[in-house]
C-alpha cells in the first residue's frame, strides 16, 4: 500500500457554495479571469446553464478540462465528482497539470453534505486532497426569502466554515442585521463576513483549515452573549437553547431587548436547519460517550450537518478534538490542558430539526 502524503504537501479544497444569485458565479469568473498569480483548479460541479463563461468554457463534451493564461484550470462535471478529481490528480502527478489548490463550485440547489463526504469515502482522494473549508455565499437582498423558502439554502448555511454576505450595499443595516443574526442562530461556528466580490482579497476564501480538527471550536460570541439572559452562565449542560431554531417563537420577549428593531424579521423565521452547544466542566466517561455518539449518529445522522467539539474525557490530560459531517466522525488528541486550566467540553450540533433534549439529557448521563 502507497504511503498516504504528508499534510502539508496534500492539494487543499475549498467547498463554495451558495443559493442561485448570491454571487458564486461573479466570484468564480474573477478566480478564472483575473492574474493573481494563484495556480487554481476550479471545478464546476453539475454544470448547467449559468456557465461561468460561455467564452472559457467548452459544453459539447462530458467533460472538459481547459487550463487558462493565468494558470487556472477550469473544469466541468456533469458526471461523477469522484472520477474527475482523481482525473486532475493523475494529470497532475504526471506533470500535465499545475496547480496548488481546488475549488468546487456545487450547483445553487445543491446540499454540500454530499460533496464533503467524498473526501472522507475515497482513499485515493483522502490521501491525496485535504478538504480545507466549505465557504457559502449569501445574498443580502434576498437571503431572508431564499432561508424561507428553500431549506437546502439553510442547509449551505449549515455547512458553512465561513458564510460570505454579498449585495450588504442593496440592504439597510436593520435588514443587513436581522439576516446575520438569523445566520448566526442557523450557524454559530462559521464567521461571517461581508464581501465585493470585485475588490475581496481572495485570501478570504483560502487556507480556513474549518475541516483541521486542531483548529480552535469557534462559536460566534454573539450566541453566547446578552441575546439569551442566561446564556453567559456557566452550567453543566447546553442551555443556550434560546438560540436553536424555534427561537423565536418560544424566547420573543427575551429576545426584544436585545433586536427589538428587527421584530418584523425576526419573529417569524422557523428554520428547518438550527444549531445548539453543549458545554460542560464535568468530564465524559470515554466508553458512555463513544457509545451514545455513535448511537445519535446511527438515527440522526441523516439530518446532523456538521458537528465539532473539544472534549474533556476522564484518565485523559489533553483535549480531544472531534467533528463529523452526517454519519462520518472523526477525533483526534489536542493540546494538553495547562496547569492553570480549568477542563471543560464546548460541543456545537448543526442540523435539521435535531432533538436537543434527547441529545443534552444523553450527554449528561455520559459525564462522570
Amino acid at each position: 500500500m502507497k504511503p498516504a502524503v504528508s499534510p502539508e504537501k496534500m492539494v487543499p479544497v475549498t467547498i463554495l457554495t451558495g443559493f442561485l444569485g448570491a454571487g458564486k458565479t461573479t466570484l468564480l469568473k474573477r478566480i478564472l479571469s483575473e492574474y493573481h498569480g494563484r495556480r487554481i483548479a476550479v471545478i464546476e460541479n453539475e454544470f448547467g446553464p449559468e456557465s461561468i463563461d460561455n467564452e472559457l468554457l467548452v459544453q459539447d463534451s462530458e467533460e472538459e478540462i481547459i487550463e487558462l493564461s493565468n494558470g487556472c484550470v477550469c473544469c466541468t462535471v456533469r458526471g461523477d465528482l469522484m472520477r474527475t478529481m482523481n482525473e486532475l490528480r493523475v494529470k497532475r502527478q504526471a506533470g500535465e497539470l499545475n496547480f496548488e489548490r481546488v475549488i468546487i463550485e456545487t450547483t445553487g440547489m445543491a446540499n454540500p453534505g454530499p460533496v464533503c463526504q467524498t473526501f472522507f469515502m475515497d482513499d485515493e482522494i483522502a490521501d491525496y486532497y485535504r478538504l480545507d473549508a466549505v465557504i457559502t455565499v449569501v445574498d443580502a437582498k434576498h437571503g431572508m426569502e431564499t432561508l424561507d423558502k428553500q431549506e437546502e439554502a439553510q442547509k449551505q448555511v449549515g455547512f458553512a466554515d465561513r458564510i460570505l454576505i454579498s449585495k450588504k450595499d442593496l440592504v439597510n443595516d436593520v435588514d443587513y442585521q436581522a439576516l446575520r443574526a438569523r445566520l448566526v442562530r442557523i450557524n454559530p461556528r462559521a464567521s461571517i463576513t461581508p464581501v465585493d466580490f470585485g475588490v475581496t482579497d481572495l485570501k478570504v476564501l483560502l487556507d480556513i483549515s474549518g475541516f483541521n480538527l486542531n483548529t480552535i471550536l469557534d462559536i460566534d460570541p454573539d450566541f453566547l452573549s446578552d441575546e439569551h439572559p442566561d446564556a453567559a452562565h456557566d452550567h453543566d449542560h447546553g442551555h443556550e437553547h434560546g438560540h436553536e431554531h424555534k427561537h423565536e417563537h418560544d424566547h420573543e420577549g427575551e429576545c426584544n431587548a436585545h433586536c427589538g428593531h428587527q421584530d418584523h424579521h425576526h419573529a417569524h423565521h422557523d428554520d428547518e436547519i438550527g444549531a445548539f452547544v453543549f458545554r460542560s466542566k464535568k468530564a465524559f466517561d470515554p466508553e458512555r460517550l463513544e457509545e451514545f455518539l455513535g448511537g445519535i449518529v446511527q438515527v440522526y445522522g441523516p439530518d446532523l450537518l456538521r458537528y465539532k467539539g473539544i472534549l474533556y474525557l476522564k484518565g485523559i490530560n489533553r483535549r480531544m478534538l472531534f467533528q463529523g459531517v452526517h454519519m462520518m466522525m472523526g477525533a483526534e488528541p489536542g493540546k494538553p490542558w495547562l496547569s492553570g486550566e480549568k477542563p471543560n467540553t464546548k460541543m456545537v450540533f448543526i442540523g435539521r430539526k435535531l432533538p436537543q433534549e434527547i441529545f443534552t439529557r444523553g450527554l449528561e448521563q455520559c459525564l462522570v
